[in-house]
């Protein structure tokens, strides 16, 4: 009988800590940020002579900061749908 007690406590544990680990890998893929596409093909409808000087990520953004064809601007890009979702236009500072 001791046996058979030693058994299911021992089975008891095995069941709490794999509970235990299953549920931190859920939370943890969960509250991961989303990959970003590894390539990403855009037509921005910019004025010809417009290149982009800079990429950076805003959250879960692209900033694309643009220089030629005008002012110069920051282009927001939704990386996963290609869309341009916001345009910040940039001036020189007066002094």
């Amino acid at each position: 009988m001791r046996f058979l007690k030693v058994l299911t406590i021992g089975m008891a544990v095995v069941i709490l800590v794999a509970t235990t680990v299953l549920i931190v890998i859920i939370a943890r893929r969960l509250s991961a940020p989303a990959a970003l596409p590894s390539e990403l093909a855009l037509r921005l409808d910019e004025p010809a002579g417009t290149r982009i000087v800079g990429i950076t990520t805003a959250a879960d953004r692209l900033a694309l900061l643009l220089q030629g064809g005008g002012a110069d601007r920051v282009l927001l890009v939704d990386p996963r749908s290609g869309a341009v979702v916001g345009r910040v236009g940039l001036r020189a500072g007066e002094r």
